[in-house]
């Protein structure tokens, strides 16, 4: 495995501090398991602002293009509102998005036994739950075209955002759906607004046509946006799999993560095709943002970031076992009620970002033994 590559984009705020806890997870694997890799580190969003004047260099996007994964922390703060749209923060990782086709944003929500009590829902209607939301990443209304404010002719002003999509794209996305149900439950629910977007319409055409050419063993449902957002905190199991656009996706992924009990405990996975050597371009991040309120004070959650590394083993390298122990690890860590602030509950152990890396550490050692 040593020739396998992993660009490291820490980004801002609490970035940093959680990407810091998954790399002592690497180093453990190297030097307990022999499995290493070949780990190059740059700036991203506003620290690369700072020092270049680019959310994102040309040669930090090359790197991205030839690495064989990439491991994200989080970008964006106050400190950058004024900054220009082409140059800010978030502009950095669209273009990586963008840039490597990373069309299939793979966003779990998954209930530890441990926080079951810690979601906002009742324990029975969270406890055991399970979902993958897929969001189409690199199409939709961020992307469309046109996009912009124009002034009018009596001084007034309208904002245009397009949302657009094609056969393909939904094809794309579909497909990954129905791959990974294969793998869970088998069950899709495809979620849209076919009642009043001629892209929803098209949508759920363009799914329903996949699933009948390809993947009539698995079950496949149609929702409503809408009504998906009002059954996520009604009955939340009777999800498996869904596949959105990118809008959707991104209000009901954070919707889900709550059901969690802390957006803190989510990753992530933004997957590109698979090329003709069988390379697929990836980008692994947690779902929490910069959270430049807490940075540097030491108390952000790692977990997220750390679980997104299992994701890496998984989806790049097909390390399923190391993935499944990584995993493992997280959910001892919390079974014997080490919390970080976010997710603390009475009678539980608070500890620093440092302090849960640690535990997580000594679990992984444990299990391995």
């Amino acid at each position: 495995m040593s020739n396998k590559k992993i660009l490291v984009l820490a980004g801002d705020g609490i970035g940093p501090e959680c990407t810091g806890q998954a790399l002592r997870v690497v180093d453990w694997f190297a030097s307990k398991r022999a499995l290493k890799f070949d780990l190059t580190e740059d700036l991203v969003g506003g620290t690369a602002y700072d020092a270049h004047g680019t959310s994102l260099t040309d040669e930090t996007m090359q790197k991205a293009i030839e690495t064989d994964a990439i491991l994200f922390g989080s970008v964006g703060g106050p400190k950058w509102d004024g900054v220009a749209r082409d140059v800010r923060p978030e502009n950095g990782l669209l273009r990586i998005r963008k840039k490597l086709d990373l069309f299939a944003n793979l966003r779990p929500a998954t209930v530890f036994p441990a926080l079951a009590e810690a979601s906002s829902l009742k324990t029975d209607l969270v406890s055991g739950l399970d979902i993958m939301i897929l969001r189409e990443l690199t199409g939709g209304v961020y992307f469309g075209e046109p996009k912009e404010i124009t002034t009018l002719a009596d001084g007034s002003k309208r904002a245009i955002d397009s949302q657009i999509y094609t056969t393909q794209e939904i094809e794309r996305a579909a497909h990954v759906a129905f791959d990974l149900a294969r793998k869970r439950d088998n069950r899709v629910c495809s979620v849209e607004k076919s009642n009043v977007m001629e892209t929803g319409v098209l949508w759920r055409e363009v799914v329903t046509e996949v699933h009948k050419a390809s993947y009539q063993d698995v079950e496949l449902s149609h929702m409503l946006a809408d009504a998906c957002a009002m059954q996520l905190v009604r009955a939340p199991k009777q999800f498996d799999v869904i596949v959105t656009d990118n809008l959707f996706g991104d209000m009901l992924s954070d919707q889900a993560a709550m059901l969690t009990g802390s957006i803190g405990m989510l990753p992530s996975a933004s997957l590109g095709a698979v090329d003709d050597n069988g390379r697929r371009p990836a980008l692994y991040e947690p779902c929490h943002g910069s959270a430049p309120d807490i940075a540097g004070q030491g108390v952000a959650n790692p977990l997220a970031q750390i679980l997104s590394f299992g994701m890496l083993l998984r989806y790049s390298f097909d390390l399923s076992a190391e993935a499944d122990l990584v995993e493992a690890a997280v959910a001892k860590v919390l079974d014997r009620g080490i919390r970080t602030p976010d997710i603390m509950q009475p009678g539980m152990e608070k500890v620093s970002t440092d302090g849960m890396g640690d535990a997580v550490l000594d679990a992984l050692s444990e299990l391995a033994a």
